[in-house]
């Protein structure tokens, strides 16, 4: 019966959505009236409110979809859907403010003489107006009724115009900042969580262990890395796009002729390019470039692309008044200021230590009050400007309000399709399709293109996508990451925009084109862009590193990056100091044969064995690479006439327990019927059908073959055996470079040994002249003192011994004398090895570090340096199978 009122939900969505009802309400509808049934019905006829549904209730799933939708605002560590309304502001501002329009003719006019150079200029604009706007509707009614009719008047082949215009309005839906991929990240953030335990659950039952390795864990996507991971694909397409027309030119020069500049190239003209162009591409620089440095976060970002699209539309639309340009001009100066002093000074309001710092803080608060009255002057004029601020934020509310009831409305839907077992039947369909994970990506790439025909982005990315994304992302034969998926996602329904009879691009087109240009040249226009589009997606799709490589380098290169330590960089970075150690083995051992020359004679016993580790462990280092290489080898060479049966044995198993959750079910209906709930005739009839699944498993594990334990078990002997490796070669690099460093931090730590030597000896005189009680706090805060200086814990002891001999009734200033007397003999001691190390050994341990800290040490250092993470990057931005760890 579930799947009676899951046809019910699609049905009623459906007929709601074709008949022209409000998506928004649409959605929440049809899951609130389907449960709504269930649970009548349930009632009704089964007794049991509950009973129509895979499992829970009406009023659990209704309570799950309001706590879904109420995470969109409830949440307070999920501020990815913040930029929305910013990004929307920023593109209507500069539509508005007719922005578009002077690019477009600025690159006309610039782009024109060259074979199909018009065409050519409406590429580059759209792709400008993608990375600023990001609204295809308004792009391609902004281009169709500026550039079609130029395009048309020189010339140009009816079709081209307009495959071009559309193709290149539909360029904001991939070029970031997208309003389509934040609410993919948004979305996918989601089903990463649920493809994660979804993951970790397979895991389990393969392995038998409860916790997933974190190197097999699902990484998610925000919103940063989608804009990141969407810029190279979208420069593909913007280059084929470019390339297309030019081809054309050459070969057909009358479809898209060039078109001579009939003024002169003069200085006027540069400045009007200058002015059209220079602004726009600022801004870009400024939102993305902000994200990319990690100077800004998406939010911050939607921010500055807001104002920025504020102050350009104020000297825009401020054609013939005085001082148009002044409120840019400030902003431009206030922005630089701000710069210099941050960096300059150290501009902290709570921690004002110098008159430098008071200055720093003036020119700080000079610069933000300059650029306010600049944001407030243009606000001004865009607001007394033909109303176009309150036309702007009028038109934002109302696209912004549409995105979030949707979102909420598919919240809903998504609960209700779950309650019904739609997410299981998905799964289970997509999981039986023989040839794995690719063949169950076309299907899914394949709907959302169909999709694409009828149904808006937003609603393709809130209803799709956290069915279907989980069960691709939690595959682990392909590995794929969260933001590739979306990336792919995104290209796909662009693809569809352009795709006739439907797409929306096209009909944006069709509604502000002459009456001389024919619905099917249109079409026929669209043809070519969509195969450059196929092209552009399977591209994308063979090489992940075009989505990957960006968003990995900037998190590598970040204040924040992870550790090498990060199991998630294992792999890669042993790959890079595996080589490093082939090309510099001679070179560590001459520099342990160095080392070991010195004489480290007068070192305390631990320290001296500390650094005889440290070389040992150098020496040791080549050999386990090795052995760690000899059980790669073996595994990497089993691994192709295992995989195979791997495969194969492991679609078996998933069979086996479907029959297992079918038999799991008739069990506890047999349970009820036992307690009175059903007739013996029931009773005998589900055992028949037990019976009947029981024998279907047995069959279906006959199909497996005959020489999977065998080969099963050789393979996980294998594995052992590389994890063994593995874990010797990082404990010996580890605890070797470890030892190092510990001595190292001992040295560094003598001069504050040093300077607290005339303190220590002056606790005599406290002792002996003062009251205990008061010679305890001074001794306490001294003892506090050296705790915090490396290796002086055995002296710390001794004066904290002091400390305590001074306590109560018993206090005993003799005892404590003597050992403050033990502590600054081991102080004595203590100073005078580590000041005759620092001297004799202080250069050379340094120069052993820098010679280990690339190999050996490359772990334990805090993050990786540019050329390492540029090398991590590059290997992690490839997927890579893990499914034999499953």
């Amino acid at each position: 019966m579930e799947l009676v009122f899951l046809s019910l939900l699609i049905v009623l969505m459906v007929l709601a959505l074709s008949s022209g009802f409000p998506v928004a309400f649409s959605l929440p509808g049809s899951a609130i009236l389907s449960i709504g049934a269930a649970a009548l019905c349930g009632y009704i006829f089964a007794g049991d409110a509950g009973a129509y549904f895979a499992q829970g209730g009406a009023v659990q799933w209704l309570s799950a979809g309001v706590t879904n939708f109420r995470s969109l605002y409830w949440d307070v560590e999920r501020d990815t859907l913040i930029a929305i309304p910013l990004f929307i502001f920023m593109g209507i501002m500069l539509q508005r403010s007719k922005i578009a329009e002077d690019l477009l003719v600025a690159m006309a006019q610039l782009f024109g003489p060259v074979p199909g150079g018009l065409g050519i200029s409406v590429v580059f604009v759209g792709t400008l107006l993608a990375a600023t706007t990001g609204i295809v509707g308004a792009t391609v009614i902004a281009m169709g009724l500026i550039s079609l009719p130029a395009m048309l008047r020189h010339n140009y082949a009816k079709p081209l115009a307009c495959g071009t215009i559309c193709a290149a309005g539909t360029l904001g839906q991939i070029i970031p900042p997208s309003i389509v991929l934040i609410i993919l990240a948004d979305q996918l953030s989601n089903a990463t969580d649920v493809a994660g335990a979804l993951r970790t659950e397979h895991y389990k039952q393969v392995t038998g262990e409860f916790n997933l390795p974190s190197e097999f864990s699902v990484s998610s996507a925000s919103a940063g890395e989608m804009f990141m991971g969407a810029l190279f694909p979208g420069l593909v397409l913007v280059g084929l796009y470019m390339g297309y027309i030019l081809i054309r030119a050459l070969i057909q020069p009358r479809s898209a002729p060039s078109v001579p500049y009939e003024g002169n190239y003069d200085l006027q003209f540069v400045i009007r390019v200058l002015l059209a162009l220079v602004p726009p591409l600022a801004l870009i620089f400024a939102v993305l470039g902000s994200i990319i440095m990690g100077i800004a976060t998406v939010n911050q970002a939607g921010a500055i692309g807001a104002i920025g699209a504020m102050i350009m539309g104020g000297y825009r639309l401020n054609t013939s008044g005085k001082h148009r340009y002044l409120p840019a001009i400030i902003a431009l100066l206030s922005t630089l200021l701000i710069f210099v002093v941050n960096s300059a000074y150290e501009v902290n309001v709570k921690n004002l230590q110098s008159s430098e710092d008071v200055v720093g803080l003036i020119l700080a608060s000079v610069g933000v009050a300059g650029l306010f009255v600049s944001m407030l002057w243009s606000a001004y004029r865009a607001f007394v400007t033909e109303d176009v601020l309150r036309g702007v934020m009028v038109e934002t509310a109302k696209i912004t309000s549409m995105v979030f009831i949707i979102l909420i409305g598919a919240a809903m839907l998504t609960s209700a399709f779950r309650a019904f077992g739609g997410e299981i039947l998905v799964k289970d369909f997509l999981g039986g399709l023989p040839g794995g994970f690719w063949i169950q990506f076309i299907v899914v790439m394949a709907v959302i293109f169909l999709l694409g025909f009828f149904l808006d982005f937003i609603e393709i990315a809130v209803v799709v996508v956290p069915i279907v994304a989980p069960i691709l992302l939690a595959e682990p034969s392909a590995n794929v990451t969260a933001v590739w998926l979306g990336v792919m996602i995104g290209l796909n329904i662009q693809t569809s925009f352009l795709t006739p009879p439907f797409g929306f691009a096209l009909f944006y087109l069709r509604g502000v084109a002459p009456s001389t240009v024919k619905t099917l040249q249109i079409y026929r226009g669209a043809v070519a862009f969509i195969a450059l589009q196929l092209a552009g997606l399977a591209i994308t799709g063979y090489l992940p590193s075009l989505v990957n490589y960006l968003p990995n380098k900037i998190t590598l290169t970040a204040e924040t990056a992870p550790p090498p330590m990060n199991p998630r960089l294992q792999e890669c970075l042993e790959t890079y100091v595996f080589t490093r150690y082939d090309e510099s083995e001679d070179t560590l051992r001459a520099v342990v044969r160095t080392m070991r020359a010195l004489d480290t004679s007068f070192l305390p016993q631990a320290q001296a064995a500390a650094l005889e580790k440290t070389h040992a462990g150098v020496l040791n280092t080549f050999a386990l690479v090795k052995e760690l290489q000899r059980t790669r080898a073996a595994v990497d060479q089993f691994e192709p006439d295992y995989r195979p049966l791997h495969r194969k044995t492991r679609f078996i198993q998933r069979q086996m327990r479907k029959v297992d959750q079918k038999i799991e079910v008739l069990e506890q209906q047999k349970n009820r019927i036992s307690r009175g709930e059903g007739t013996e005739a029931d009773l005998l009839a589900i055992d028949r059908k037990i019976a009947t699944l029981t024998q279907e498993k047995q069959q279906i594990a006959a199909t497996i073959p005959a020489d999977w334990e065998g080969q099963h078990e050789a393979y996980v002997t294998l594995v052992k055996q590389e994890k063994k490796a593995v874990i010797a070669y990082r404990r010996n690099v580890d605890e070797s470079y470890d030892a190092l460093v510990q001595v190292r931090q001992l040295l560094a730590a003598t001069p504050a040994l040093v300077d607290i030597g005339p303190a220590l000896a002056g606790l005599r005189e406290v002792i002996i002249n003062e009251a205990p009680s008061t010679a305890m706090p001074t001794i306490k805060a001294l003892g506090k003192e050296l705790g915090s200086i490396a290796g002086s814990s055995k002296i710390k002891s001794r004066i904290s011994k002091a400390r305590r001999s001074l306590k109560g009734s018993n206090a005993d200033p003799v005892k404590a004398l003597a050992l403050l007397d033990e502590g600054l003999a081991l102080y004595a001691d203590e100073v005078r090895w580590r000041q005759k190390a620092r001297q004799e050994l202080g250069g050379p341990l340094t120069e052993y570090d820098q010679a280990l800290k690339r190999t050996v040490g490359l772990r334990l250092q805090e993050r990786l340096d540019a050329e390492q993470a540029e090398f991590v990057a590059r290997c992690k931005s490839k997927h890579q199978d893990i499914s034999l760890n499953f």
